[in-house]
């Protein structure tokens, strides 16, 4: 399988009510189109995960692939917020205040507890229509 090299793709749990709605909030807040995605339940999806060190089947991030960069946990969270314009800027700022070693362990807490806090899916996410074309199969 050929893996497309997409500029900027976020790869997420597409059964995740909770990464579902991230999804959502991006495509509402990306008014260039910046951003694809591929949900760690398709094939690219999976493959995007499997070369940047995130096991598809137990994943505890979701990633931001920006070239040949890789992001995840809170950074990656960070590096999409800080697109959005001046005021997510200057809160992606802020929040890069709180140390990693911070950040990052409470994200995965609640990544780990992602499906009993905000529920599963039957599906994964359906894009509206006219956004399929940014995600990736």
């Amino acid at each position: 399988m050929t893996i497309p090299k997409p500029d900027k793709v976020i790869v997420f749990d597409g059964a995740c009510v909770l990464c579902s709605a991230w999804v959502s909030f991006v495509i509402r807040h990306d008014p260039n189109r910046e951003f694809q995605f591929a949900a760690m339940q398709t094939e690219t999806g999976k493959a995007l995960m499997r070369i940047h060190g995130v096991d598809p089947d137990d994943p505890v991030t979701f990633l931001v692939i920006e070239g040949d960069a890789a992001y995840k946990d809170t950074d990656a969270a960070l590096r999409v917020v800080r697109r959005f314009g001046t005021g997510w800027r200057a809160l992606s700022t802020l929040t890069t205040w709180i140390p990693k070693f911070f950040r990052d362990p409470c994200y995965r807490w609640i990544a780990r507890n992602r499906y009993k806090f905000f529920g599963r899916r039957e599906s994964c996410y359906l894009p509206p229509a006219v956004e399929a074309v940014r995600f990736l199969r």
